[in-house]
């Protein structure tokens, strides 16, 4: 994954005076073309790396081999740390890396990097989900580093949005989604970071409370949302060849029964009510046949009235 690459050429930077893009390719076991993006990476996000051209160029860190990453400022350490710790696919060897690299800190930037690493947990179990456009990532992730109580606007599906006041603690990262874990006067709360329309920050201190962890708040919070996810079951049967479709709309909240002599097979399928279900299956048409309970063929008829009503019949 590109973020443990970042770390590992950094931190190759720091053990020499300078590098060509083609040594740290062999060190990365990558090509040279992607070892110098890399490179140019780091210097876009504000690391303090040059390159030199000509004989006995090469790339370079501020303040020569044995800086042990003194010339590093407070944001650029911050940024570092927040570039892998909601990257569900950043390595145990990279977050070891991290680890040691807060050691070597100097002491004044060592707190900024500590809560810049605790400022994102990736939880690698299956909601089904999607990756995301996450417009407004950033400024929460600064509010969480930076402890800043924020502003909000956060819109539900098909709903306006509204404003809610926050002291954000966290961002999540699931099946592709992110998450911001954050106190408000209900308790912990979690906002899809997709869904956030805007961010303010009050000028007020985030408050944390006392003893709070990230991955324990997620795994009680996760908990909560995933018992609401598979309130409800509904039973049904499906036509051969669905199988595949019905995975991507439901993940692991459908399973199936023995494929009877006409190829269909029973299923039950999890959701957070008959409707929801209903409404996730519409789609599927005759291919899904639900048979309980009573709302969710009730639901299925509906929608399918309603969709009559506004496209008509076909050829019609």
């Amino acid at each position: 994954m590109r973020a443990d690459r970042l770390v590992a050429a950094l931190l190759f930077l720091q053990t020499r005076q300078r590098v060509t893009a083609a040594e740290l390719a062999a060190e990365l076991a990558v090509s040279e073309r992607t070892a110098r993006r890399d490179l140019e990476a780091l210097a876009s996000a504000g690391i303090p790396v040059y390159s030199q051209a000509g004989q006995g160029g090469g790339w370079s860190l501020v303040g020569g081999a044995r800086t042990d990453l003194t010339g590093l400022t407070a944001p650029e350490i911050r940024e570092l740390f927040l570039l892998t710790g909601t990257d569900a696919h950043t390595s145990p060897q990279t977050r070891t890396a991290l680890r040691k690299l807060v050691r070597a800190l100097p002491a004044p930037l060592r707190d900024g990097a500590e809560a810049a690493a605790r400022a994102g947990v990736s939880d690698g179990t299956d909601w089904a989900g999607i990756e995301t456009e996450d417009a407004h990532l950033g400024p929460l992730q600064r509010a969480v580093v930076e402890a800043r109580q924020v502003r909000i606007g956060y819109a539900r599906p098909g709903g306006e949005p509204r404003e809610r006041t926050l002291h954000p603690l966290g961002i999540a990262s699931k099946s592709g989604v992110r998450y911001l874990v954050a106190d408000t006067e209900q308790g912990l709360r979690t906002f899809r970071v997709d869904r956030v329309t805007s961010v303010t920050e009050t000028g007020a201190p985030a408050v944390r409370p006392e003893g709070f962890d990230l991955p324990t708040a997620w795994r009680a919070l996760a908990a909560r949302m995933e018992d609401r996810m598979v309130a409800t079951t509904v039973r049904g049967r499906v036509a051969p060849g669905t199988e595949g479709i019905l995975e991507g709309l439901l993940g692991g909240r459908i399973r199936y029964g023995e494929r009877a002599p006409d190829g269909w097979r029973p299923i039950e399928a999890d959701g957070p009510s008959p409707e929801v279900i209903a409404a996730q299956l519409a789609g599927l048409g005759a291919r899904v046949e639900l048979l309980e309970p009573p709302e969710a063929r009730a639901a299925l008829s509906r929608i399918g009235t309603e969709l009559t009503s506004l496209y008509g019949e076909t050829g019609a």
